[in-house]
């Protein structure tokens, strides 16, 4: 059985970049393993990495966006009650707020797992959600 995945917006930046052979193929077979889902808030932030870090212009981020939308089984919207739950993770979990934005994100699409490089690997996130840093 599959698990339903939330990609953390480095988990896509790897997927699309060359900077990593070994990640971008541990990003690929996830993608591949899981029903994947992501956020409108992991592709703002994937949209900003690409274009600072990496240099890609608009058409090019563009590309990459319309790319994953079409790997992805769902790429979730932002609401208020995203808002208001990344909030009382914040408090619960000491997380940043953007981090508990996915975190919320990934709750709310029904995700058992998150993948992610830069969250603390192991955690359980109200009893459903492991974060799993694939790349350890």
């Amino acid at each position: 059985m599959q698990d339903k995945a939330f990609l953390d917006s480095n988990i896509l930046i790897y997927l699309y970049t060359e900077d990593d052979d070994s990640k971008r193929s541990i990003a690929q077979l996830k993608l591949n393993e899981n029903i994947c889902i992501t956020s409108i808030q992991a592709l703002n932030e994937t949209s900003n990495v690409l274009g600072r870090k990496f240099s890609l212009n608009h058409t090019e981020v563009k590309a990459l966006l319309d790319n994953i939308e079409t790997v992805c089984d769902e790429v979730l919207l932002t609401n208020r009650k995203t808002i208001d739950n990344a909030l009382v993770l914040t408090d619960r979990y000491g997380f940043s707020f953007f981090d508990s934005l996915m975190l919320s994100s990934a709750l709310e699409g029904g995700c058992n797992v998150i993948y992610s490089e830069d969250m603390s690997d192991g955690q359980v996130i109200e009893k459903t959600l492991k974060i799993v840093n694939p790349f350890k």
